[in-house]
Order: structure tokens, then C-alpha cells, then sequence
């Protein structure tokens, strides 16, 4: 049956990605639901095993394995009270800061919580004692290996890093032993030994490369202060490899980091897709930044391009586009900077994850890796920039409603430079993603993009302002101003001034893009959030500023004003949902 083997394709997944990463010492409670983790070991010619009944005293094993070699060692179990008994091993384990790799096969989630036989709630179960953890899904064919591969990577990477337990709680559903295509295949070293099973073999193409090396899925280097000039170079070596590259920049700190992006940029002769918050979209009149690749990616030249290797400095990138647009790309490298350890991997394609500042990493690679000329797709993407900046500013003028995306247009030419930008999520950071006029002044441009939630924004932009000490520009949507209306109550202890533009759209605009809008016996109640309520009175209330501007004209005068104003000035800007979902695909579909 393929679910078996789907099953011992994960615990070959598992084992043989902890084997590359020199986790080779695997401790063994024996039972049932860690069936298919087991049998992977137990095949696997390099995996050095010692199995026990009692999981208290192995536990104490591994970690004292872990204090003599300083190696992680993994530890493996089946569901239930067996996991607890790990407990007190683990305790001493977080308090030496020791590398445990901690794996419990668990129940399915249609068995919790049922009185389900040999099955407790697992997850989260070692609390503060673990230094990270993942519930992991049961194997599907619906989640690619990928997935698996750069969750090991990241859990061994985490307990190494940081000196301490990781958790894996890996759940399975019966069947749990393999087939006979796989169960007479003896000392795996991969999982290519699925010879037989079509849908398998079919299921792991993606990852066949990964399959032919002996390295790891995703590699790290720890080098937040220094790289080495061994690793330097052999990063420069990789990169020099990739014919067709790109840079893409999500959130990075200060000038010294976008100069050194530019200049890495400029060396490589490669493109730029620089996000809103990375603070080359606006006032950045380099070549070098595709200011508008979003949209970019819409048009038929978007759609041809292609890229063997990505350079992703920073953080998370706002726009959709660009993620789905890199998974259609076969990528050799998929390199990623970031100055802290955690995963920023949604699409599980980075194959280099270097654990640097973006200056060091610039600095350090930068003189390494061969200057070339700019390239026809480079040029291209510069002309193609051109002219959908020509475009949207052509779009946006003809129409004299003071429509979302012209309203952040307008913000981002009117808003005084050097001053803050605080951008609220859902729509509001994706239409100054989108549409911003990158010759405008230079912001310091900022969001609560860590779980991009809607509450808390106009607490955050209070308090953005007063730690810059400077004036501060929020572009927010009406339901996260309901959200956070109590806020406005501290802008009278603020001492620099707020100006809340607030978008609204009598809802959750931002809904009305998904494919639950077509379903409209649920949609309007249960998603598109409706009210009737406007900000005239909240603003009356709290003894701030209110305008309501019905066109750019209006907008510019009122804006300029509020941003000299030593109070907080709310300027709301009234739309329908309709009109908003309406204007952004005809100006989508005119690209």
C-alpha cells in the first residue's frame, strides 16, 4: 500500500537528512507508531543504533553520549507515556545546553483528544525546556519532501546553534509497516531504494538531486560577526556558478546595508526584487531595483523569466507573486542572509542559509564572486520597470476617485523624507508594495510583519514615532483602526506627530481577492466583515485632527498640513470594497 510507503519514504527523509548532518547516533524506545522512523534506521548502513525498553534510562543515554562527543544525538520513540519518560533526561538536557534531537511518533490528529489507546497530548509537552520545536503532518503526498528535508535542517541547525533540545513530534497513520516493494531492501542510504512503488518514486522527483549528493538539503553557516575566507570563497564559488541570478531583498536594517546590496548588485550584473520594507523602494533611483517585479511577474515577459539562483537578503518578501513565481524556477542555489537563526523559508527551496548581517555577508562575498556584464534579461526588466512605473502613473491619474492604490501613490511622493513609515497589513502594505512611486523622498519604512496580524498597528506606529523621534505616516485598513480604536487615546502622550490614513472599505477588502468571495451565501457576514462605521467621531472623540478628502487634489493639501500638525490627524479615504476589487484588476489585467 503507497501510505506505508509514503510513511517510510518520510523515515528515510528524516534519517538520512539527520545522518548528512552528522546526527549518526539514533537511541530507540521500541514500539509501535515510530514503525516506519525504526525500520529506517535499522536499514540505514551509516546509522549507529542502541535500542532500550525503559525511554528514562535511554534518554539519560543519549544525553550522556551528547556531554562526551558534543554531537547531537537523536533520540526516537512511539506515542504516549512513552514521550513523558523522557521527560527528566530532557530537563537536564536544557539546563547543560546539550544537542538532543528529541523524535515522538504520535497519533494521527483524528485520534487526539478521541480516548484514543496510547495517545497523550505531545505537543508542546516539554514546554520551556526545549529550545525549538514542530509538530509535524502525517506523511502526504499533498506536502513535498521538501518540507521534511529543511525541517531537519533547521531542528538540527537550532539545538547546535543555540546548545540545547529540539522536538520533532511526527505523526503517522497506519499502515505503519512497509510494503514488501521496500522491506527487502536492505542498507538504505537514501530513499531512491523505492524501486517499485511508482507513486513514491513519482513523489520524490523533486528532490532527486538532493538524493544523488551526500549534503544536505539546506546547508548553514553561522558567521553573524565574521565569514571566514573558506567560506567566503566557496559561497563566491557557488554563486559564480549561477548563470541567470537575482537579488531579492526582503527587510534589512540601515543605509550601510542597501549601499552594500547595490554594490553586490552592480558586481553580479543581476536584478534587484526589492521589497516595500526593505528600504530600496523608495527614493531609490538605482538601476539596479525592479521597483515594480509584482507586477512585473503579471506579464507575459514576467511569465517567461527565468532564473537558475536566488540571492535572498533579509526578511520575508509581502508579495505572493514572487513566491509562487520561484517555485516555478529550476533552482541550483537558493541562498539566504539573515542576521538570526530561525527558518524564513515558506517555500523550502533554500539550499544555502548563511546566518550573517547583510553588510558582512556583502563585504566578505562581494570581491569574491566574478564581475560580468548585465545580461538581456537584466536589461529588459530595467525597460519593462520603465515602463509599468509610465503606466500605472497613466492609470491612475485619468480616474478622479481617490481610489486605495492612488492614495498610497500619493502618500509615498507626498510624505516628507527622512521621516517614518508605518504600513498596516493585509491591503494597506500591499498597495504601497505595489503601486508606490519609487521617486519619491527616502523613509524609513516599518510594519509588524512578524505574524502580520491587523491588531495593535496604530499602538505600534505610536510608538514607531516616538522611538524615531521623528514624524510618523500610517496607511491603515478600517478594520484594524477598529481593532486598536483604544489606542488613539495615547497619541495625546506622544511628542511627535501621527497621521493615520485610514483606508475604508466598509470591510476586510482584502477578501474579496481570495477565491471564498464566489461563494456569496457565506461570504458577506462570515468574511467580508461589513459596518457602516466611519472615524469622524472617534477622532472627535480623542481630540485629533479628521479630514475626509475626496480626491488627490484635496488628499495633497490635507496630508501636507497634518504632517506639520504637533496633533495626530486621522485622514480617512472612502471606498467600496466593489469599486477597490474592481479598479485593482483592471489595472492588473491593463499590464
Amino acid at each position: 500500500m503507497t501510505l506505508a510507503n509514503i510513511n517510510y519514504a518520510w523515515g528515510n527523509l528524516i534519517v538520512e537528512e539527520c545522518i548528512r548532518l552528522g546526527v549518526d547516533y539514533f537511541c530507540i524506545a521500541p514500539g509501535s507508531r515510530s514503525t516506519s522512523l525504526t525500520v529506517a534506521i535499522a536499514r540505514h548502513k551509516k546509522a549507529k543504533t542502541f535500542v532500550h525498553f525503559d525511554e528514562r534510562a535511554l534518554a539519560f543515554h543519549a544525553m550522556g553520549v551528547v556531554s562526551a562527543t558534543r554531537k547531537p544525538v537523536a533520540l526516537i520513540c512511539t506515542s504516549g507515556t512513552a514521550v513523558a519518560n523522557f521527560f527528566p533526561a530532557i530537563i537536564e538536557a536544557s539546563k547543560k545546553k546539550l544537542p538532543l534531537i528529541v523524535i515522538t511518533a504520535d497519533r494521527p490528529p483524528e485520534l487526539r483528544f478521541t480516548g484514543s489507546v496510547q495517545t497523550i497530548d505531545q505537543v508542546g509537552i516539554f514546554g520551556k525546556y526545549v529550545v525549538w520545536q514542530m509538530d509535524m503532518p502525517c506523511p502526504d503526498l499533498a506536502i513535498k519532501p521538501e518540507v521534511v528535508l529543511t525541517t531537519i535542517d533547521q531542528a538540527v541547525y537550532q539545538a547546535v546553534k543555540r546548545g540545547g533540545v529540539v522536538h520533532l513530534n511526527c505523526m503517522f497513520r497506519e499502515p505503519l509497516v512497509p510494503t514488501s516493494t521496500s522491506s527487502n531492501n536492505k542498507q538504505l542510504s537514501s530513499p531512491s531504494a523505492f524501486v517499485g512503488d511508482p507513486v513514491v518514486e513519482k513523489y520524490l522527483k523533486s528532490v532527486s538531486s538532493w538524493i544523488k549528493s551526500t549534503k544536505p538539503y539546506t546547508e548553514y553557516i553561522n558567521s553573524v560577526d565574521n565569514i571566514h575566507i573558506d567560506q567566503a570563497k566557496n559561497i563566491a564559488a557557488r554563486i559564480n556558478n549561477i548563470k541567470n541570478g537575482l537579488i531579492v531583498v526582503g527587510k534589512i536594517g540601515n543605509e550601510n546595508e542597501r549601499k552594500a546590496v547595490i554594490h553586490l548588485a552592480r558586481r553580479l550584473g543581476w536584478p534587484i526584487f526589492a521589497d516595500i520594507a526593505s528600504g530600496l523602494r523608495l527614493g531609490e533611483i538605482s538601476e539596479e531595483v525592479i521597483h515594480y517585479y509584482d507586477q512585473l511577474l503579471l506579464t507575459k515577459m514576467g511569465k517567461a523569466l527565468k532564473v537558475d539562483g536566488i540571492i535572498h537578503l533579509g526578511g520575508r518578501i509581502t508579495s505572493k507573486r514572487y513566491y509562487e513565481f520561484a517555485q516555478t524556477q529550476l533552482l541550483n542555489e537558493y541562498i539566504m542572509v539573515l542576521n538570526h537563526a530561525l527558518r524564513n523559508d515558506p517555500t523550502h527551496q533554500v539550499t544555502l542559509r548563511i546566518e550573517s548581517t547583510v553588510t558582512n555577508f556583502c563585504d566578505s562575498v562581494g570581491p569574491l564572486v566574478k564581475t560580468r556584464i548585465k545580461g538581456k534579461h537584466y536589461k529588459d526588466l530595467v525597460k519593462a520597470n520603465s515602463a509599468i512605473d509610465k503606466h500605472i502613473t497613466k492609470f491612475l491619474v485619468q480616474d478622479s476617485r481617490l481610489s486605495e492604490p492612488l492614495t498610497a501613490r500619493l502618500v509615498s511622493q507626498l510624505i516628507p523624507s527622512g521621516t517614518g513609515l508605518f504600513l498596516g497589513n493585509s491591503m494597506p502594505i500591499r498597495d504601497m508594495d505595489m503601486y508606490a512611486d519609487f521617486k519619491g523622498p527616502v523613509v524609513l519604512v516599518n510594519g509588524n510583519r512578524g505574524a502580520s496580524g491587523i491588531d495593535g498597528l496604530i499602538a505600534s506606529a505610536a510608538g514607531y514615532a516616538q522611538g524615531l523621534a521623528k514624524p510618523v505616516t500610517l496607511m491603515i485598513g478600517d478594520v484594524s483602526a477598529l481593532h486598536d480604536l483604544n489606542s488613539l487615546a495615547m497619541l495625546r502622550d506622544i511628542n511627535y506627530p501621527l497621521v493615520i490614513v485610514i483606508l475604508n472599505n466598509g470591510g476586510g477588502a482584502i477578501f474579496s481577492f481570495l477565491p471564498i468571495a464566489q461563494h456569496q451565501d457565506v461570504f458577506e457576514k462570515f468574511f467580508g466583515t461589513p459596518h457602516a462605521t466611519t472615524f469622524a467621531n472617534a477622532a472627535a472623540m480623542f481630540e485629533l485632527n479628521y479630514a475626509q478628502p475626496q480626491d488627490a487634489v484635496s488628499f495633497a493639501k490635507i496630508y501636507k498640513q497634518a504632517i506639520q500638525s504637533p496633533t495626530a490627524t486621522i485622514i480617512e479615504v472612502i471606498n467600496s470594497r466593489e469599486e477597490n476589487l474592481k479598479l485593482h484588476q483592471q489595472l492588473q489585467s491593463s499590464l
